[in-house]
């Protein structure tokens, strides 16, 4: 494993960018800002090595957007109504910061700490990090552990480890925007994407909160049982992509958290790179890069409206206050594990 200089955050801190290789060549690297996933790097049909997520070339430019590039999200992914829920019996209430409602944790996410490398191997890192109660105000204090593997099928495995003191939220995701025409090449809207889910979360409105209601694809602009382009239907005059302008909902994998299935398939036929998605999770939130406004990524690339998409594997949003969904609650002492698999290969 190679170690390189990744900036400064800040407050100061020396970011590094930790880079697995393996023997196809293929590549990921990782930092310890955020532990986030900042490259991955596979063949495409001609043999040559396409990086095929969005970043930036250092902490600092992280820092100064909160688009979520390939960041941990922790300890909750998505949101959370009103910013509040009912955690034994007790009412919490953590810092909002899109409209009143808490995103991916607030403004102390775990995208915006430093992690602690806590081992390595030839093939994989694992990121620590202690989450006080004081960090975001969910209760208790969480021990929780973020491991990348690179395998030698191409596959980017991410898993987490979460252990606290108190009941409290653990649903951890990766916040990873794909362009399967490599990270510089713009639009994915032509990108072919299946989601092997019968239903999804309706919204309520704009500001994206779960209806309740958990509602068939079938016959809808919903609809990716059979793959097909991420733009065909991105435009059509249906309320839900109103509401998000485009996709930003939550598919219903299964009604538990736990059993692992491939939970996604993409394609992109300019370079013949295909991706798997495999979780042990119930739900995974479809981004369509919505709202990318032009951002100077990794090596200068200008990174457009949808020119990424996203595919976070999750317990569904706003579960907490939500009682007919799985609960992301964990209770005091119990070990929490979760994860997703992103193997890469071309067709």
């Amino acid at each position: 494993m190679e170690t390189l200089s990744f900036g400064t955050t800040q407050k100061g801190e020396k970011a590094s960018l930790y880079v697995i290789e393996n023997k196809n060549h293929a590549a990921i690297k990782v930092t310890d800002h955020g532990a986030t996933l900042v490259s991955v790097l596979v063949p495409d049909k001609e043999g040559n090595l396409k990086d095929v997520v969005l970043g930036y070339d250092d902490a600092g430019e992280y820092e100064k957007h909160t688009y979520y590039f390939g960041a941990t999200i922790g300890r909750n992914g998505n949101r959370i109504d009103n910013s509040q829920m009912m955690i034994d019996g007790k009412l919490c209430k953590i810092p909002a910061n899109e409209n009143e409602n808490n995103l991916h944790s607030g403004p102390n996410g775990f995208d915006r700490v430093m992690w602690e490398v806590k081992g390595h191997t030839d093939n994989s890192i694992t990121f620590f990090h202690l989450s006080t109660e004081e960090e975001q105000g969910f209760p208790g204090n969480l021990k929780v552990e973020v491991t990348y593997t690179l395998t030698d099928e191409n596959a980017v495995e991410i898993s987490y480890r979460g252990e606290a003191d108190k009941a409290t939220v653990m649903n951890f995701t990766n916040h990873s925007y794909f362009n399967l025409g490599g990270q510089e090449s713009g639009s994915v809207e032509n990108q072919k994407l299946q989601i092997l889910a019968e239903s999804y979360n309706p919204v309520r409105d704009s500001k994206s909160i779960p209806t309740g209601e958990i509602a068939p694809v079938a016959g809808t602009p919903m609809d990716f049982r059979e793959m097909k382009p991420i733009g065909q239907d991105i435009e059509a005059d249906f309320e839900q992509l109103k509401f998000t302008g485009g996709y930003d909902h939550n598919f219903v994998l299964s009604d538990k958290a736990g059993e692992m299935k491939v939970m996604a398939n993409a394609y992109c036929e300019e370079t013949g790179i295909a991706m798997e998605a495999s979780t042990d999770c119930c739900g995974v939130q479809f981004y369509a890069g919505n709202f990318i406004e032009d951002p100077i990524g990794k090596n200068g690339a200008t990174y457009c409206k949808r020119c990424g998409f996203c595919l976070e594997s999750q317990f569904y949003p706003d579960a907490v206050n939500q009682s007919g969904f799985p609960s992301p609650i964990i209770e005091a002492g119990k070990v929490f594990t979760t994860k997703t698999v992103y193997r890469f290969y071309t067709k």
